[in-house]
């Protein structure tokens, strides 16, 4: 026992020798580098061996061979029957394992070790501090020990002093409205705030992700709160709807007002010869086209979609027929040579029942219907019909575009007719107005979104029924009204003079 009593002196003087040894040193040396003539004060000359403010390495060796002394001291004062181990054994100090030293106190500090012999880890959490005379000093604030379990971190709130007005963190906190993504190969704490996309918002602090709005709602401009969405429909109120609403309904209250005209004036030359039954029916039909207008005006819903687009094939297709007929009783009318029935054979019933057949077709496979639509702009919702079957509605439009080719052409083959009244020129005039208008349509049509889509698709209608009212019966009308002298059967069937 005395042996290990000895060697426990020994080191302990060992410890103190070197530690005096050490000291005196750096005295030395400190002297040697600063040898000066004249007074000088050891308070203003700063040297990394006169800095002992931390002597946390040098208490680290010290504490360490306090450490062995002590489970040296330990491992010989152990009594057998009441060791620490199995039955009350104690460990051979002349050779014992790693995992038999699992806890030591030395210093008033408990150390512990694992079972291969290596100590846990254990770190201080220091906090540099400002003095009220100026000064900086490390405080400890807290500890890190592995061995506590759950608990490893522990830290004083209350003892950490905050630099004022100073940053420790690399990036500042990400607002509402953003989200954080790490920069790659920074730290933790560096990240950048990238806001969050249209639809999304975030309405926490440093937000890791965003979050989608609903259907009906969509987000702000600062993108921290979702808020319902605008509704865009071309409306009765609006001035553009207004204005289309009082074209549609001028243009059919026109059209009935001619009609007037020529049942009045039924009985008179120039109206009884433009074939007035098919006059009648052709200006029944533009007044229908006019209200047709008024279908696309309103929040649409299944039904009226239904309606709109069928109504306005069918009454186009009724008006271009009606043209061509009467452009054809005219070319037959003058021309003999042209076989009667081979002629009217293409514009009988058969003929005519074509546009509501595709109209039929298209209502049962793929009828038009509401669509509430989203993808144009985001925080909009455009209420709009569909017609559901794109074939459909182009077959639609070509076969009235068919119908108006075959008009152009025989209204300008009966453009020479001696006829002082002769309407043929009038048709074909009114046909080009009518090509230019849809030929206008189809590519406004295809680029517009909305409810300007609604208006261009009004405006073409109105456009191509005004045409047909203007360029066909008001010159019928001013020689009716105004000019009743030329209202006569020798003024209609006087033929226009050519000069040489």
């Amino acid at each position: 026992m005395l042996i290990y009593f000895y060697i426990y002196i020994f080191v302990e003087l060992v410890i103190k020798m070197t530690c005096f040894i050490f000291i005196i040193f750096k005295i030395l040396t400190l002297r040697k580098k600063n040898i000066q003539r004249g007074p000088k004060d050891l308070n203003d000359v700063y040297s990394p061996y006169s800095d002992v403010t931390q002597l946390r390495v040098s208490y680290n060796i010290y504490k360490a061979v306090y450490l062995v002394a002590y489970a040296l001291q330990d491992l010989s004062n152990c009594k057998v029957g009441k060791g620490p181990f199995l039955n009350g054994t104690c460990a051979d100090p002349k050779n014992f394992k790693p995992w038999q030293v699992s806890q030591i106190m030395a210093l008033g500090e408990k150390v512990n070790f694992d079972q291969n012999g290596d100590p846990i880890a254990y770190y201080d959490l220091m906090n540099w501090q400002r003095a009220p005379d100026g000064s900086l000093n490390l405080v400890k604030v807290g500890f890190y020990d592995a061995s506590l379990p759950g608990h490893s971190l522990v830290i004083n709130d209350s003892v950490i002093q905050w630099p004022l007005g100073k940053k420790s963190v690399c990036s500042s906190s990400c607002p509402p409205g953003t989200r954080v993504v790490r920069r790659k190969g920074e730290p933790i704490c560096c990240y950048d705030c990238v806001p969050c996309t249209e639809g999304e918002v975030s309405n926490k602090t440093d937000s890791l992700e965003c979050s989608h709005c609903s259907a009906d709602t969509w987000s702000n401009t600062a993108r921290n709160l979702c808020i319902p969405r605008t509704t865009e429909y071309l409306s009765y109120y609006e001035f553009m709807g207004i204005l289309l609403c009082v074209a549609s309904v001028f243009g059919a209250c026109l059209s009935l007002f001619i009609i007037t005209i020529f049942i009045s004036f039924k009985d008179t030359p120039l109206v009884r010869a433009n074939n007035m039954e098919l006059s009648f029916l052709l200006l029944a039909f533009l007044a229908v086209c006019f209200l047709v207008g008024l279908l696309f005006i309103g929040v649409p819903s299944d039904w009226l979609c239904r309606i709109r687009y069928p109504a306005f094939g069918i009454s186009f297709a009724l008006c271009i027929s009606c043209l061509l007929a009467k452009t054809a009783v005219v070319l037959m009318a003058f021309r003999s040579t042209l076989p009667r029935s081979n002629v009217m054979k293409w514009f009988g019933s058969n003929q005519q029942r074509a546009s509501v057949i595709i109209c039929f077709i298209w209502l049962l496979t793929s009828p038009p219907h509401a669509n509430n639509n989203t993808d144009y702009h985001g925080a909009t919702i455009i209420k709009e019909c569909v017609p559901g079957s794109e074939v459909g509605f182009w077959s639609v439009l070509g076969y009235i575009g068919i119908l108006a080719c075959g008009c152009l052409l025989m209204a300008f083959l009966a453009r020479n007719l001696p006829d002082n009244f002769n309407e043929a020129k009038f048709i074909a005039f009114s046909m080009l107005i009518f090509f230019a208008v849809w030929i206008t349509f189809i590519p406004v049509y295809v680029s517009t979104a909305g409810k300007y889509t609604v208006a261009v698709h009004i405006f073409a209608i109105l456009a191509s029924a005004f045409a047909l009212l203007f360029c066909i019966f008001v010159p019928k009308c001013y020689i009716i009204l105004l000019r009743p002298e030329k209202n006569c059967k020798k003024k209609i069937m006087e033929k226009k003079s050519h000069k040489p």
